[in-house]
């Protein structure tokens, strides 16, 4: 029966009886020696929880719509923060820049003018057509009295004093005209107006700020460092406002989420030491601590692979890791080792 046994473990004279039994003792002590290894490197003292390291991306759109003129950027590429990565065709968005700042300089020089007041050569000019209207209101005054005279005396018929002193009242009238005239021009403008002009002043003043705003908003820069997942539009294409552009994958921080049972609570706290380790370096821990612990129960993921039901609550917790590398991708597995000191 033991022959059959070895014969059906392998084929027929391909290895003998010594050799298959030192191979046996070989695998047992292989095995002995990978659990001394693994208990060598993971302490049985702490909580160890699986999780992922958090996935963190952010799709990125233009402010405002148009056509894309370039797209700088691959998938799988870096970039750093504030570089461009892409660009709308400005045209439109700078006709309408140079539109409004011509209104805000024709705007501009009108408050301008208001509130400097009536230029002097003006001045001098209503103060000459004032005088030149007191001088024909004195020469019709004196006309008046004289045919005032000539007529208490019937030389002249009191039609013509009547026209004089029709005259004399016109003069007078033009006179006081030339007089508000000139008071108006060295007051200078109304407070209203001016008021007015520079509420006009502002609107434009706004207008053009959110004209610049949207003209810089046709170059789409990276947010912070990350890397390129997808692009999603090539150049010609037309897009909306808010349409996913590129998708980014951001690499810091680094997180990783794990749950823990609601029993092992009372084992963590934020700011507790953690070791998180990988299954391509399980020699090599990253050092982090627990930065959050979610206040509320949920089912455990079932992405995320635990010893226990899958059914069982579970508390959401996120692990900072404070010197992260290459080393740890998005969404990779982990165990994390929590320390109990």
């Amino acid at each position: 029966m033991e022959d059959g046994w070895f014969r059906a473990l392998i084929p027929l004279g391909s290895m003998s009886r010594k050799s298959i039994l030192f191979l046996l003792v070989a695998l047992g002590a292989l095995g002995f020696g990978a659990r001394w290894s693994w208990q060598a490197l993971h302490p049985a003292t702490g909580l160890f929880l699986s999780g992922n390291v958090d996935i963190r991306e952010v799709n990125l759109g233009f402010r405002v719509s148009g056509k894309v003129q370039e797209v700088l950027k691959q998938e799988g590429d870096g970039v750093q923060a504030g570089e461009v990565m892409a660009r709308l065709d400005a045209q439109p968005y700078q006709q309408e820049v140079d539109e409004a700042e011509a209104q805000r300089i024709s705007l501009k020089s009108r408050l301008e003018m208001l509130r400097n007041g009536y230029r002097r050569e003006e001045i001098d000019q209503a103060r000459a057509v004032l005088k030149e209207r007191e001088a024909s209101l004195a020469n019709a005054e004196r006309l008046r009295t004289r045919k005032h005279d000539l007529a208490d005396r019937r030389v002249v018929p009191a039609q013509e004093f009547d026209d004089a002193e029709a005259a004399r009242d016109e003069a007078e009238a033009r006179r006081n005209s030339a007089q508000a005239a000139l008071r108006l021009m060295e007051a200078g403008y109304r407070p209203e107006e001016i008021h007015q002009a520079e509420a006009d002043l502002a609107r434009v003043e706004a207008q053009l700020a959110s004209a610049r705003l949207r003209m810089e908003d046709t170059t789409l820069k990276a947010p912070e460092e990350a890397t390129v997942m997808s692009r999603v539009v090539e150049p010609g294409a037309i897009v909306a406002a808010g349409s996913t552009v590129l998708n980014l994958s951001l690499k810091s921080p680094v997180w990783v989420r794990l749950y823990v049972h609601e029993p092992d609570l009372g084992r963590i706290h934020p700011g507790q030491k953690v070791e998180v380790f990988t299954d391509s370096h399980p020699e090599k821990p990253y050092e982090g601590q627990i930065g959050f612990i979610s206040p509320r129960a949920e089912f455990t993921p079932k992405n995320v692979e635990t010893r226990e039901l899958r059914t069982q609550l579970v508390y959401r917790l996120r692990v900072t890791v404070l010197h992260p590398d290459d080393g740890l991708r998005q969404g990779m597995p982990v165990t994390a080792h929590i320390l109990e000191k």
